[in-house]
């Protein structure tokens, strides 16, 4: 059962982000909402002469012969949309309309899905992961046309930044029950959070089983908020350590004189020399070298198709570069997760794919039985005889994630790893990445991750050149802003398309900024002092609050106590917002100087 008695309604010109666990049931409702799926019991109405599209989670083109087809498709009703109309979307997402379906890939699927959802101007649009398989420059364009929009949308998306810029109302669908708040997505953390401390104390009252199961939810979340301040800290350090062994390295080149074969061997991991890489007339990469020391964490943007997964491959000695060099350390052992979850065979079981069909599973050289580390991996270990056909696609992709982490390694590869994971997913990936001991390869379009991720990142143009710098995106993006490169098909991001067509999307120019203001400065001064003191005053209210015979004693106290804790966890999530954008900032400034 996902739910039911579920009531909701949506208004003209809303905004709405749904949210929720993987599996809970968020595309079995846009599925209910669009009309492609009967339910068990109730009913949906429609306003007459309301259109609406449903954008899936994967565009289904069987039937189609090539892109244009699809895109033509009319809607249930027989409507088709104006040719002009799709022949400008395609333009301004660079899509091959002569393409054949058979031949698209996932990012070309799904940018036809976008042109064939905004031609028919809907009343409502319904979009289940439009992001997934985009690259950052698709992503613009998709922030800036629902910005534009005049309809009303219910959007399923992991992209935390774009989830914050245009959502206004969110949507809850835990444990079969849906709830509303009138509030973007940027408060939603904070108002979960009140919704489990309110069912944390109903379960304390009761004394039920619902006390164990939210007892876990609320202070595994609230564990990951508390150390969430500590992780930046420690990003924030790996950083600048990358930043002094970089002029370090400088210096000695300058000065010819060779790399000490101890510090190479404990520090440096791979050296890429020169490299040069194509596919026939092709150019993925010219003259790229780069250095890779212990701990880094590497994240690889650009546009889909300029040739992120080549360098993934040649970084792991999958394939061979056309000219240059690369070395790497002899000791070197990587764990590689692709977005095509080529091992989630059909017909296998959970405990198939993360116990080869056993009860247990070794891991950092433990032993732990197979149900509890998929625990680990916020799974119901109930799951763990559960046909993999059976999950969501977000499940599947946590249960990947489990079984290559499970696996010995010093360096990880991920490639478009959050694809399809719900948020709470999304946090557990951050902190595994920032607890790893080795090396880290990430590709990925979500800039919120990559914020709280990657201590460097690479950039590919697809057209051979490439660029590198310390930092997260947002120092990518303000040194794109300083010194912009020019290419066919660029945007406002200085990413680049699949085709030799520009991406039409307009940004206006800002004054250049060389420092923190005075305020912002005032913050990121202030602001960790201030969290300390947030902290220590939360964790003795926890305290207090934790006291059994607290209620019965004096009801009052108990709900003062948890009125404090509530507004002191909000305004705790308010500075590490504010913080991260001030060290996002701190650090294109130190990189334009």
């Amino acid at each position: 059962m996902l739910f039911k008695g579920l009531n909701m309604s949506l208004r003209e010109q809303e905004r709405v982000c749904l949210i929720g666990r993987n599996g809970a049931g968020k595309s079995t409702l846009l599925r209910l909402l669009a009309g492609h799926l009967e339910a068990d019991r109730g009913r949906r109405v429609i306003r007459p002469r309301v259109s609406l599209v449903y954008l899936e989670q994967d565009p289904v083109v069987t039937g189609f012969t090539t892109l244009a087809h699809f895109c033509k498709s009319p809607l249930p009703d027989g409507v088709c949309a104006p040719q002009h109309r799709i022949a400008a979307l395609a333009t301004d997402l660079a899509v091959d309309l002569q393409t054949p379906c058979t031949h698209a890939s996932g990012g070309e699927l799904r940018r036809a899905a976008l042109v064939r959802a905004f031609a028919h101007d809907p009343d409502i649009l319904l979009l289940d992961e439009p992001t997934n398989h985009m690259d950052l420059a698709g992503i613009d364009w998709l922030e800036e046309r629902l910005e534009r929009y005049r309809g009303a949308f219910i959007m399923i998306s992991h992209d935390r930044m774009l989830n914050s810029r245009i959502t206004r109302t969110t949507l809850w669908l835990s444990a079969g029950k849906l709830r509303r708040a009138e509030i973007g997505f940027g408060g939603v953390e904070a108002w979960m959070e009140k919704v489990w401390a309110d069912e944390d104390k109903l379960a304390a009252r009761l004394n039920s089983k619902l006390k164990q199961e939210l007892n876990w939810l609320v202070h595994g979340v609230t564990a990951r908020r508390r150390r969430n301040r500590g992780r930046l800290r420690k990003l924030a350090d790996l950083r600048e350590e990358r930043r002094t062994a970089l002029k370090l390295e400088a210096t000695r080149h300058k000065a010819k004189i060779a790399i000490n074969e101890t510090v190479h061997k404990s520090q440096m991991i791979m050296t890429l020399d020169h490299v040069g890489k194509r596919f026939g007339e092709r150019v993925i990469l010219k003259d790229f070298s780069f250095r890779v020391h212990r701990g880094d964490r590497i994240g690889i943007i650009g546009s889909n198709g300029s040739g992120k997964t080549t360098l993934l491959k040649l970084m792991s000695g999958e394939i061979a570069a056309d000219s240059g060099h690369i070395s790497r350390s002899p000791a070197l052992n990587y764990v590689s997760i692709s977005q095509k979850r080529d091992i989630l065979e059909p017909g296998k079981t959970v405990r198939d794919i993360i116990a080869d069909g056993g009860d247990w599973v070794e891991v950092n050289g433990k032993r732990k039985h197979a149900a509890g580390y998929l625990k680990e991996f916020l799974f119901d270990p109930k799951l763990i005889d559960t046909a993999i056909d059976a999950l969501s696609g977000g499940e599947r992709s946590r249960l990947l994630l489990a079984r290559e982490f499970a696996r010995p390694s010093n360096m990880l590869i991920l490639d478009e790893p959050t694809n399809d994971l719900d948020l709470e997913t999304l946090d557990l990936l951050q902190e595994i990445i920032m607890d790893y001991a080795g090396v880290v390869l990430l590709v990925s379009h979500d800039r919120d991750f990559l914020n709280r991720t990657v201590t460097a990142v690479i950039g590919l143009t697809g057209n051979g050149d490439v660029r590198s710098l310390t930092g997260g995106y947002s120092a990518w993006e303000a040194d794109l802003e300083r010194h912009p490169v020019r290419a066919a098909g660029s945007s406002k991001s200085g990413m680049f398309s699949d085709s030799s067509r520009e991406v039409a999307i307009r940004s206006i120019a800002k004054p250049e900024r060389k420092k923190l203001s005075y305020k912002d400065q005032r913050d990121y001064d202030l602001i960790p002092d201030r969290l300390e003191g947030l902290t220590a005053r939360s964790s003795d209210l926890e305290v207090q609050l934790a006291d059994p015979g607290l209620y019965q004693r004096d009801v009052d106290a108990y709900s003062k106590l948890s009125e404090e804790l509530e507004k002191l966890k909000q305004e705790m999530a308010r500075l590490e917002d504010r913080w991260l954008e001030l060290e996002a900032l701190q650090e294109s400034f130190a990189r334009r100087l």
